[in-house]
This record gives structure tokens, sequence and C-alpha cells, in this order.
């Protein structure tokens, strides 16, 4: 998320971290190359004047030159500021009215509105405890209604059946009647987009709204239009009382044009970001955790939430007391976590999210892809029960034999092995997944990770399972 910015901004801060003293032509010439990062990854020429301009304002001022550490306090201020053009603070849905909420989402054909719809779903019925009907209000898009219907039964979610003969605004009214019959908390409308923005399509969304009177209005915009992506919303925010905005596919977005710009110029808070296909991949908006993110600095917190909620708890209690009755970390319990770790996005996604992993070489990262872990999860498959159970069993026969099964090398299974070995000593250390001690752990073990089947790539953090906990 973000690379090409954040690779250009941490170039742009590093040089400054560690000097003992600025000068006004060191910070110019600094806020240039962040000037450059910032129009590179299309942000908004406004806001980069603004955001450039207000950390020149607080770094030649008395914060920054009389600090013992400089350096140090430039990137602060960069950090806040950033912090500040985001957004500042989480703005979570309001849900505070008589039931049902009505959340209405809007946006253009193609932004990504009917998946968000369903993950928007999915996140309120399992983080929240709501339940929630969706309806399609979209009669134009072939197989747009079929297509809600599948996805709120992926979710599972109640799905209030329409038909492309009908008229938005009746199907809004029909929603709207069996959601108080029903008595769910909250109703999801989706609606029709364009290929552009249109005033029949503005007119029909500014119908729908008048006839729902829906608490959430939800701009569906997805980042990869960059700049693009904040004037639409502003257009729809002229057209609409928008409260939120959504950004999709943040996960193909190396620039961060969008989310830069799409606050400062439309006044409206970002409230979830799309991280990718699956309809789990919808994330709260933090901005004090995506301007970590962006400076490399990491996002510990958003990591623990995800594992809170996809780790398996029961398979995190079993080992925490199995570990703390001195019983080994075999096998066995290194495929469980693999298979856990693909749950939470896979090793770079994981990555991402770990101080310093923003700065990995790419080429660990590429190590570190699915690839590997099916590879690794296909060894251990490989192995008879008394193997996992007693690793130090497996001399050179039964390595060939493990190899030959799982259609790898002999290479890769001393690899393999030699990573649990690493594994096993790191959770005896543990005891079973104390998370301060491990979230230590995890910012030590840098580029020594065990996981990559490539060499030294990252890989699983140690004691992912012991995080449900």
């Amino acid at each position: 998320m973000f690379d090409s910015l954040s690779d250009r901004l941490n170039r742009s801060l590093k040089t400054l971290s560690g000097r003992g003293r600025l000068t006004e032509d060191n910070i110019k010439s600094t806020l240039r190359e962040v000037r450059m990062a910032l129009l590179e990854a299309d942000v908004a020429l406004p806001v980069v004047k603004q955001f450039v301009e207000d950390i020149r304002g607080r770094a030649v001022g008395s914060e920054v030159m009389t600090s013992l550490t400089p350096g140090q306090a430039l990137i602060k201020i960069v950090r806040d500021e950033l912090t500040s053009l985001l957004g500042e603070a989480n703005e979570s849905l309001d849900l505070k009215t008589k039931p049902p909420a009505v959340v209405l989402m809007a946006g253009l054909q193609g932004s990504g509105k009917t998946t968000s719809t369903g993950k928007l779903a999915r996140y309120l019925k399992e983080r929240e405890k709501k339940s929630v009907l969706v309806v399609s209000a979209d009669v134009y898009r072939p197989a747009a209604i079929d297509q809600l219907e599948r996805v709120a039964s992926d979710v599972g979610v109640d799905f209030q059946p329409s038909t492309s003969s009908d008229q938005p605004k009746k199907i809004a009214k029909a929603a709207l009647e069996a959601a108080r019959k029903g008595f769910y908390d909250v109703l999801i409308v989706d609606t029709a987009g364009r290929l552009g923005i249109d005033e029949k399509m503005m007119a029909e969304v500014r119908e729908l709204h008048d006839t729902l009177d829906p608490i959430e209005t939800l701009f569906v915009v997805d980042s990869m239009t960059g700049q693009d992506a904040a004037n639409t919303a502003k257009a729809f925010g002229d057209a609409l009382p928008l409260t939120g905005v959504v950004l999709t596919k943040v996960d193909g977005d190396a620039r961060g044009g969008a989310a830069l710009s799409v606050r400062q110029i439309t006044g409206k808070p970002i409230k979830f970001l799309g991280t990718g296909e699956k309809l789990d991949a919808l994330e709260p908006f933090h901005p004090d955790r995506v301007a970590s993110r962006i400076l490399g600095m990491g996002d510990v917190l958003s990591l623990v939430e995800e594992a809170e909620q996809k780790v398996d708890k029961q398979k995190a209690e079993k080992l925490a007391k199995k570990l703390k009755k001195g019983k080994g970390f075999d096998l066995d319990d290194l495929a469980d976590q693999l298979r856990q770790m693909q749950e939470m996005g896979g090793i770079g996604a994981l990555m991402e999210k770990m101080p310093g992993g923003a700065q990995m070489p790419k080429g660990m990262a590429a190590a570190a892809d699915e690839t590997q872990v099916k590879r690794m999860l296909a060894i251990v498959d490989s192995m008879t029960k008394q193997e996992k159970s007693f690793p130090d069993v497996i001399k050179a026969s039964r390595k060939r034999r493990i190899a030959a099964g799982s259609g790898t090398q002999v290479q890769d299974v001393n690899r393999l092995l030699k990573q649990h070995t690493q594994m096993r000593k790191m959770m005896k250390k543990l005891k079973g997944g104390n998370m301060k001690k491990m979230m230590r752990a995890m910012q030590g073990m840098g580029g020594n990770m065990p996981g990559g089947m490539g060499g030294g790539g990252p890989g699983l953090p140690p004691g992912m399972g012991g995080m449900g906990r």
C-alpha cells in the first residue's frame, strides 16, 4: 500500500534523521524532495502546497531548531502533519438512530460499490454484531442485483429481492419497509453507477437519498484513480450530503494520491479502506496508523486487531497451554501458524504492518509470497505423524523421501527444519505468546525472520498463533 510514496518520503527524510543540527537550507532541500514525492504520488497540487507550508512553518521554529535531536523532531512534524492531512482520528459509522439505520452507497461504475456493500455488511455483522439487510437499486448494470445477492449469501447477511424492471425509488421504499418489519439494525442500499458523472444519475441518487433519509451516505471511490478520486468525490459531495468516503483497491495503489487528497478537497472523512478482493478485506481508516505505515513506522495496533479477529482462539489457547506445560513447538504447530497467517493476508500483508517492514528489500517480499508458504505446508504434509512430533528423527533418507513427496528439494526441507528450530527457541522464550514480549521480538527480528524459502526471506512472525489471546 502506497509503496512508491513511502519509498520517496523515507529517502527524503533519511538524510536528516541522524543530524545534530539543521539549517534552513537543508530543511528547504528536504521539503523540496517531499513536495516532489507528493506530486509524483498524484496528490492534488493545492494539498501539496498547504502540506509543505505547514511543515515549513513548524520546522523553522524553535520546535526543531532547539531540539536535541532535530532530525527526529522534523520527522515527527511530518508524521503529525500527515496525520492531520488524512483526518486526525478514526471516524466510525454513526448508527445511533431508530432502527433500521440506513447506509446509502454512491459512486461511479467500477469503483467497487457492490463488493464494498458486501464487505461493509460483513464488517457490521461480525465486528459490530448488527443484523443487516442489503438491497440493490442498480437496475441498469446487467446482473448487478444477482451479484449483490451472491455477495450477501457469501457474507451471511439477508438480501432484499429486487428486479431490473422496478424503479429504484420503489425498490428503496420496499427495502425500508422490509427492514422495519424484520427488525434489522442496518439497511445498506447499493445504488447504480455510471462511467462518468451525469445529471440523470445525480438526480436519481438524490431522489433515493430523499426517500431513505440515510444516516450515512458513503462515497465509494477507486483509490488508483489518484487525485481524480478526490475531484469526483467533491462533485458527489456538492450533489449529496456525503458523510464519508470508502477508498477501494488501496492494496494496488502504490502512489496514495487519493488518500492524501480526498479529505482535504472534500472535507469528508475516509471511513474505510478496501484492501483486497476477499470479502473480509475492509479496514476502518485510522489516519495516525496510515501515516505511520507511509513513513515506515509500522502499524502494530492494526496487526493485533486483525489477529484478534482472524486467529483461531481455540488453537491459540491450546498452543499456549502446551508450551506452558513444557511441551515443544512441533511441525504441526508450525503448519497451524502458517495457515492462520494465510488467513491474515499472507506474509507480505503482515510485513507491511511491521515497523521497518516497508523498507525491506523488494526481493525479500517476493521470497515471502503465498507460493512459498504453500511449499512449506506441502513439506510438512509429506511427513509422518512421528516426524511432525519429533523433527529430530528426520535424517538424510527421510529428508529425501519428504522432498520427493512434496515436490521440493532436500535443501528446502533442511531450510524448513532450521526455521522451525529458530521458532521453537523463540516460542520457548515467549512461553506461549506474551503480547509485549512478542511485539518486541517481532520488531527485533528484521531480515532474520523465518519463513521465506528463497533463503533468508521474511516469514511468519513467531508466536502469531498466540496473538488471538
